[in-house]
C-alpha cells in the first residue's frame, strides 16, 4: 500500500495572525514538528511582506531549524519568491497556489488564471534547475463563494493541464474555504486518481472540527494518501475572507488514522509538545 505522507502547516497556521510571532518563538515551535515525524514541513513563504507581514522573516526561521528527516515547503506567488527560496538547499520543495476562482487567483496572487498559469511555468522552470519540486495547491477546489461558475470537470481540466503541459506532479486539492463535503471529495479524488496516475494528489482542507474526521475518511477511501494539518486546525488563508476559516486539526486527522489503524510515522510524545507549543503561539 501507498505510504501515508502527512504535512504539517505552521505557515498557514500563523500567517493571517495580526500579532507578529517573533522569529524565535517560531523557530521553537517549529523545531517541535520537525521532531514529530511529520513527511514534511510547511514552514514559511517568501512573498511580499506587504501581503503576509507574519512571514517577512522566514529566513532567518529557517535559519535556526534543526537538522530532521522532514522535508521543508515554502510558499511563492511569482518568479521572485521562488528564486528567493531557491536559494536554500535546505527548502525542498515550493508551493505555488493556483486557484480555479478568476477572483481568488487575482486576491490572493494579483494575477489571472491565465496569468498565474504562466507564473507556474516560471516557477516550474525554476524548481526544476534549482533541484527543488513544485507543490502545487488547487485552491477553490471544492467550491466558489463568489459567484463564478463552478464543477468538478473545471478542476478536473486544470489539473490536467498543469500535468500535461508544466509537468506538475504533486497537486493539492484545497478547500480553501470550508465548504467540502464527503460526497464532493470522495467524487474528485476518485476522478482525479483515476484519470492521472502520474499525479501524486493531496488533500488541503479547511474544516470545522466536527466535519474533519468524515472528509478524512472520504479522501483516504478515494485513494488520497498525502494530508496537510494545522495542530488545533489553527489559521486558514488570509486572502479568502474575513473570518478564517479553520485549518484540519492535525490531532484529530491523527486519531482517525490511529483508530483505523492506519500508520502515520509520527512520534506521539514530540508531536504533544508541539501541541503544547502551539498554546505560546497562539494564546
Amino acid at each position: 500500500m501507498e505510504k501515508l505522507k502527512l504535512i504539517e502547516c505552521p505557515r498557514d497556521a500563523m500567517q493571517g495572525l495580526k500579532d507578529f510571532v517573533p522569529t524565535q518563538v517560531k523557530i521553537d515551535y517549529i523545531n517541535n514538528i520537525l521532531a514529530s515525524g511529520f513527511d514534511t514541513i510547511d514552514f514559511g513563504s517568501f512573498v511580499s511582506p506587504k501581503a503576509i507581514p507574519q512571514m517577512k522573516d522566514s529566513a532567518a526561521v529557517l535559519e535556526g531549524l534543526n537538522d530532521s528527516d522532514s522535508k521543508l515547503l515554502a510558499i511563492v506567488a511569482n518568479e521572485r519568491g521562488a528564486n528567493d527560496a531557491s536559494k536554500y538547499e535546505r527548502i525542498d520543495y515550493l508551493g505555488y497556489p493556483f486557484s480555479v476562482s478568476e477572483q481568488f487567483q487575482l486576491r490572493n496572487t494579483n494575477a489571472t488564471i491565465e496569468e498565474s498559469f504562466s507564473r507556474v511555468e516560471a516557477i516550474q522552470e525554476i524548481a526544476k534547475k534549482n533541484n527543488k519540486e513544485l507543490v502545487l495547491y488547487l485552491s477553490m477546489g471544492f467550491g466558489n463563494p463568489y459567484d463564478e461558475a463552478w464543477h468538478p470537470d473545471i478542476v478536473t481540466s486544470w489539473s490536467e493541464k498543469l500535468y500535461t503541459k508544466l509537468d506538475v506532479k504533486i497537486q493539492a486539492l484545497s478547500d480553501t474555504i470550508g465548504c467540502a463535503d464527503n460526497e464532493t471529495v470522495t467524487s474528485l479524488f476518485d476522478t482525479l486518481l483515476s484519470s492521472l496516475p502520474g499525479v501524486e494528489f493531496g488533500a488541503h482542507l479547511h474544516s470545522l472540527p466536527q466535519n474533519a474526521q468524515g472528509l478524512v475518511e472520504s479522501a483516504y477511501n478515494a485513494g488520497c494518501r498525502r494530508f496537510d494539518g494545522a495542530i488545533k486546525g489553527f489559521g486558514g488563508c488570509p486572502m479568502a475572507k474575513d473570518d478564517l476559516t479553520g485549518n484540519m486539526p492535525t490531532e484529530l486527522m491523527l486519531d482517525w488514522f490511529d483508530t483505523n489503524k492506519i500508520e502515520t510515522g509520527i512520534d506521539r510524545v514530540y508531536f504533544e509538545k508541539a501541541v503544547q507549543k502551539a498554546l505560546m503561539v497562539f494564546p
